[in-house]
């Protein structure tokens, strides 16, 4: 899968483009009802900010017929495209990229160096991926990955176990999207939230505070452009940049 998305932001993207590609992160939970509208709202939010945007999506794997990072990282290019225009919003298959970087890292290399190659035309990377993969990718960075809690069932517990994993075996704190699909009405809906649930484990068991920022969604597909800005603001505030000269070889 490569989906290409409309260019939208082209005015600000010469500006954009002068910095080192930045790097933010989204951990995978199993509550894909949850995240995937959010990551899709994330994705234009920073394509309005004048960002060309790659996704490094590790839940799906690359194949012949569905393409992907691991291709990239073999061939050093852009398959069938020789244009160094920059996409404004692309998805890309990572789950064996992704994998290939972790077991590559050796000496004082970050695992994401061969990276800077590949995706100089983009503004900011993506990584989508489960929290046992983010480890192994960034740890120590200062990267907060998103982590999103819903109102679905269960959120809650996959979104803790993704916490757990992330802060113990990386030392990376998450920035933690609460999704609220409606008003809470009285304290004791707000009391037995996903959020609080989450807050109340993290607190006694890893003796974590977790803040969190709320994203209110009116449709299940549907995020306020303000929440939007606030939570992109926040994640790239904390991105890391891949500078050009970490990159070291060519394909």
């Amino acid at each position: 899968m490569l989906d290409m998305c409309v260019n939208q932001g082209a005015g600000l993207q010469s500006i954009a483009l002068q910095a080192a590609p930045r790097v933010i992160a989204m951990a995978s939970h199993g509550d894909q009802q949850g995240e995937l509208p959010l990551l899709w709202s994330l994705c234009s939010t920073l394509v309005g900010f004048g960002y060309p945007v790659a996704v490094l999506d590790a839940t799906t794997a690359e194949s012949d017929d569905n393409p992907g990072l691991v291709q990239l990282l073999e061939d050093g290019c852009w398959r069938g495209d020789e244009s160094t225009e920059p996409l404004s919003w692309s998805v890309i298959p990572a789950a064996l990229g992704l994998q290939q970087l972790g077991f590559q890292k050796s000496g004082q290399a970050l695992p994401l160096d061969p990276l800077v190659g590949l995706f100089q035309n983009f503004g900011v990377i993506v990584i989508y991926a489960r929290a046992e993969v983010l480890t192994v990718l960034l740890p120590n960075s200062e990267i907060e990955p998103l982590l999103t809690v819903s109102p679905v069932k269960m959120s809650s517990v996959t979104a803790y176990q993704a916490l757990k994993q992330m802060l113990l075996n990386a030392n990376l704190r998450p920035t933690v999207a609460n999704i609220v699909c409606e008003p809470v009405l009285n304290t004791a809906m707000a009391n037995h939230s996903p959020l609080k649930n989450l807050q109340e484990c993290a607190l006694t068991f890893l003796d974590y505070r977790l803040d969190s920022l709320a994203v209110r969604a009116l449709q299940p597909q549907e995020c306020r452009a303000d929440d939007m800005h606030r939570l992109a603001s926040r994640l790239l505030e904390n991105a890391m940049p891949l500078h050009r000269n970490h990159f070291v070889g060519s394909h």
